[in-house]
């Protein structure tokens, strides 16, 4: 059963803050924040559950969560600092998200989704601090938006870890984010396969929590697995029946910016479809301008996922087959891009008798404006579109054979990508190397003390029966002597 607050708490909680904002000004909220908190009630009321009903704290938490997401540039699109930017997967180090270290995986009983951290893939001072932390916040706020703010399990698998993987800071950062910032998050705490050298550092991390908090940690190895995580959502490695392989899977957003329209109108059908193309990244959606969605449409776009550019050049280009599917309607299109300057596309408009096809080239080149070409009706035909219901595709954009370093494309042959491929196999397997030395390091280290330890204990324990046997000696030597003086006459 989900939780909820009485709505007068609610009510006069959220115009607590708004009479806050209004003292405050405008600007001391980020505006996406601002506009969350006005139209997303259940992101109020977490923060109500988060402090039991108890109102001041609760506005408390959420003047300290918003100053820290504003601190943060968690949601924000402009240069602040150099180098600040909004916290997305463009901007944050790819391998750290793509190096399995911690990513999200399956549910726990409760049907909350597991945030797994692999230990044994992490090792304290190997990575930037500051890196680490914008990738935990890339993934608390996708989180976020795919389970519209239920709670999550922090699952931190143990198994084969050491001292050398244990970082109390990193975790510490991890618990004040769920205890300050993201309000009622958290499901439980999952400790799986600790080895036991490890359970002091655990003492102290329940420090750190709150009472209530304290009870949603849970031991549990292979044997008891399933009492938190079904058998069907935990690895084969933890006893259970997945055979998941983690691959990172860029999310799916819709962009608005930097984006090419194709939008098909039929007017006896009253069809439009419309086709984005989107650097980087590319979906399918279906829109309406009035009250119905449709799915599909009577224009069939081919490819329908993802185009690949091919240099033609000094020109990026590739080509788009479009189809009317209806065999007894016709249909008319136009293509529109809101980056003229990174786009070009030919034919921008046309008409498909039923059952036709056509083909257009769509061009990506810096300094060209969007062409002008196609039918003189159909610019007064697409100035009013209010009535007619519309279909939408959107398709990533990708290069076959390049890649984009700091904006820029880069030309990379087959024997250019051989050598990437292998020097990353490389950079894997000197990081492991460094991984498994720095453990051996330790265990040296660890050795050494107890073997200078040992040595300490002998060398006492020889002092300790040194003198014990000196003093046996001297009272025995005392004894005899004056027994001797007694016999003399």
């Amino acid at each position: 059963m989900e939780e909820y607050v009485p709505s007068i708490l609610f009510q006069n909680f959220e115009i607590l803050f708004l009479n806050d904002i209004s003292v405050k000004g405008n600007n001391s909220v980020h505006p996406k924040d601002l506009e969350r908190v006005k139209t997303d009630d259940n992101w109020l009321q977490r923060f109500l559950l988060h402090q039991e009903g108890n109102v001041p704290n609760a506005l408390n938490m959420m003047w300290t969560s918003i100053n820290w997401r504003k601190d943060n540039n968690v949601n924000d699109n402009t240069h602040k600092l150099i180098h600040i930017l909004e916290i997305t997967e463009d901007n944050v180090k790819k391998d750290i998200l793509c190096s399995g270290a911690f990513f999200p995986y399956g549910a726990d009983i409760n049907g909350c989704t597991l945030l797994i951290l692999k230990s044994k893939k992490y090792v304290k001072g190997a990575i930037d601090p500051d890196e680490l932390k914008r990738c935990v916040i890339y993934w608390f706020e996708r989180l976020e938006r795919q389970t519209k703010g239920k709670k999550i399990t922090l699952f931190f698998d143990m198994e084969g870890s050491g001292l050398s993987n244990m970082d109390m800071d990193f975790i510490k950062y991890l618990i004040g984010l769920f205890k300050e910032y993201y309000p009622f998050f958290l499901n439980y705490i999952i400790i799986f396969e600790m080895p036991w050298i490890l359970s002091a550092a655990f003492k102290i991390i329940k420090s750190w929590l709150p009472e209530k908090a304290i009870e949603k940690i849970k031991f549990v190895g292979k044997k008891d697995i399933k009492t938190y995580v079904p058998l069907d959502q935990a690895f084969k490695s933890w006893g259970g029946q997945s055979d998941y392989v983690f691959s990172f899977i860029p999310e799916e957003l819709v962009i608005e910016e930097n984006s090419v329209t194709v939008t098909p109108v039929s007017p006896i059908t009253n069809n439009n479809k419309k086709v984005h193309f989107v650097d980087g990244s590319m979906s399918e959606q279906s829109v309406s301008s009035g009250d119905k969605e449709l799915d599909g449409g009577c224009l069939k776009v081919t490819p329908s996922s993802i185009i690949s550019f091919v240099r033609d050049g000094n020109e990026l280009s590739s080509t788009l087959e479009l189809q009317n599917t209806d065999h007894s309607s016709h249909l008319s299109y136009k293509l529109k891009t809101t980056s003229p300057e990174k786009f070009r596309v030919k034919p921008s408009a046309g008409c498909l008798g039923p059952g036709d096809t056509t083909s257009v080239t769509v061009t990506l080149l810096p300094g060209f404006q969007l062409a002008e070409v196609g039918n003189q009706d159909l610019p007064e035909f697409w100035k009013n579109t209010s009535g007619r219901k519309v279909n939408q595709h959107r398709l990533k954009c990708i290069q076959n054979g390049e890649i984009t370093k700091n904006g820029n494309v880069v030309s990379v042959t087959t024997t250019q990508e051989s050598e990437q491929n292998n020097l990353s196999k490389l950079s894997t397997s000197v990081a492991q190397l460094n991984s498994c030395q720095v453990e051996l390091h330790r265990a040296i280290k660890v050795t050494q003390y107890y073997q200078l330890a040992t040595v300490f204990l002998v060398l006492l324990l020889g002092i300790v029966l040194g003198y014990a046997l000196r003093t046996n000696l001297r009272e025995i030597s005392t004894s005899h002597y004056y027994c001797r003086d007694a016999n003399q006459p």
